[in-house]
């Protein structure tokens, strides 16, 4: 609970990545820039309601980058010049006026890029249930983009054994994933390691419609959407009749002015496709389901998590900029501080 009254708070440092201004084009590092503040640790009275956090893993993540944009294009707010970023992490609660939050609990959900935050809706935090696997598996595999691999494929696509299904993008958070729940569902998954069948890098092919009839010979059941534009229209010209196509990201498009154009969408009608795209936190009340699921895989050594850690938080902006070159092999995240 909240600290007494009279108790005297202590005022310490508080490093942050702050958001210089909007982006067009790719981010750079000169985007962002350290700061370093004081924070009071006790929670004002203006957040009594709220959770002071002592943040540990900070998560990187593509949709990120729309929220750089002077605009409300994306589904979530834009970042505010001179401000901290936020986004994804891992934290450590040091005072709570919640009463579903304790001093000590560990949580995931929304926070800041600094060192402590002070969380005003922690209705976006999770209580940390399972703490025998690593910490930064929250940030990932345990946190919203194993819930997105999750939700893409089970609920919108429902594999069956034997289908074909291809993962763009699929060395990172989320495709690392879906190709491996996608094994275990018995399908035929392209994209390599993590016990795919086959793999090719997309950003190498010249013809990406050729290089998916070479690996899909007899077409595609199931495709998990992350990168847009080339990508998924030639996707489009080889899917299956009665395919799915989960849609939750687009990379390739988010640093262009003006977007590429999809042309092979006639595929829909003709091949009975259903493509549908999707925004996690509307399937968090899955979240216990998931849990259920995959953290007994994860013990049993069926799934491997492969992620990419950036030490420090002034090692953040490059972390961030990374993604959006291909820089990062698995999750990336920013470990902040020991537990």
């Amino acid at each position: 609970m909240a600290a007494e009254e009279g108790q005297v708070a202590v005022t310490v440092s508080n490093k942050q990545v702050i958001f210089n201004n909007y982006v067009s084009g790719f981010p750079k590092e000169s985007d962002m820039s350290i700061a370093v503040g004081e924070i009071n640790l006790k929670l004002p009275e203006s957040a009594a309601a709220g959770v002071l956090l002592k943040n540990l893993y900070l998560s990187c993540d593509p949709y990120m980058r729309p929220r750089m944009r002077n605009s409300s294009g994306s589904y979530v707010g834009a970042f505010q010049p001179g401000s901290p970023l936020s986004g994804y992490g891992v934290a450590k609660v040091l005072e709570s006026g919640h009463p579903n939050f304790e001093k000590g609990d560990l949580v995931w959900g929304s926070t800041g890029w600094e060192e402590y935050t002070v969380s005003t809706e922690p209705g976006q935090l999770f209580k940390i249930q399972h703490k025998d696997v690593p910490l930064s598996y929250y940030t990932g595999i345990l946190g919203m983009p194993g819930m997105t691999a999750y939700v893409g494929l089970y609920e919108l696509c429902s594999p069956k054994k034997g289908e074909y299904v291809y993962v763009s993008a699929a060395s990172g958070a989320v495709g690392q994933l879906v190709g491996q729940f996608a094994k275990l569902a018995g399908c035929y998954v392209v994209k390599n390691k993590f016990g795919f069948d086959e793999a090719f890098n997309y950003k190498e092919e010249q013809d990406l419609a050729a290089a998916l009839k070479r690996y899909f010979p007899q077409g595609i059941d199931i495709y998990f959407e992350n990168v847009g534009g080339k990508m998924l229209d030639a996707v489009l010209g080889n899917m299956r009749l009665r395919g799915r196509i989960a849609v939750c990201g687009m990379i390739s498009q988010y640093n262009l002015e003006s977007p590429e154009g999809v042309h092979n969408l006639a595929s829909l009608i003709m091949n009975r496709i259903r493509m549908e795209g999707f925004i996690v936190s509307d399937h968090y009340h899955l979240y216990p389901k998931y849990l259920e699921m995959v953290v007994p895989k994860i013990k049993e050594g069926k799934i491997v998590y492969v992620e990419d850690t950036a030490e420090g938080l002034d090692n953040a902006p490059a972390a961030l900029v990374g993604l959006f070159y291909g820089r990062n092999v698995g999750k990336q995240v920013v470990k902040v501080a020991d537990d």
